[in-house]
């Protein structure tokens, strides 16, 4: 990744960090442990005391070696490689939350569009009867997989740039 786009990634998810912190009903801690690159996260406890996070990071960015490449971001919630990580760190929780994760690929243009629906989302799921999900900033298509439940999503216009790069020239 390109020094513009390593700072472009900071900004980002400082600001998606704060912002989320502050529209949450509940306490969120921003850190700077992750299983990649050490980049900050921010997790909450949830009703049923189990930890979640959310981790803003680079899916595709532009570098030196291909300066055209797209620049795409991704959000996950609960879903990677830091699980294990998480789950030493946070004792006072009843472990990470194994039952739900959500990924939102986008480009960096959209991603603090998304704060309030993604905010509905996390709330939604912790509902016992859910609450209505607000209608998303930017179109997005469900990517499902062979044996999940659909919980990988593409913004139309990150889906469409990333398919036009693939497409031979």
């Amino acid at each position: 990744m390109n020094p513009e786009a390593k700072q472009i990634v900071s900004e980002l998810r400082r600001e998606f960090y704060s912002l989320f912190a502050a529209a949450m009903k509940k306490p969120v801690s921003i850190s700077s442990t992750s299983y990649s690159s050490n980049s900050p996260i921010a997790s909450w406890i949830d009703e049923r005391q189990q930890l979640n996070y959310v981790n803003i990071y680079a899916y595709m960015a532009p570098d030196e070696f291909n300066p055209l490449r797209p620049f795409i971001l991704r959000l996950a919630i609960n879903k990677s490689a830091l699980q294990f990580m998480m789950g030493k760190k946070f004792q006072q929780s009843r472990g990470l939350n194994l039952v739900w994760d959500f990924e939102l690929t986008v480009l960096p243009r959209e991603i603090l569009d998304f704060l309030p629906w993604i905010v509905s989302l996390v709330e939604s799921h912790e509902q016992v009867a859910p609450l209505r999900l607000q209608s998303p900033p930017h179109p997005f298509e469900l990517k499902v997989p062979a044996l999940e439940l659909c919980n990988n999503a593409w913004t139309l216009e990150a889906s469409c740039l990333l398919t036009k790069m693939m497409q031979p020239v």
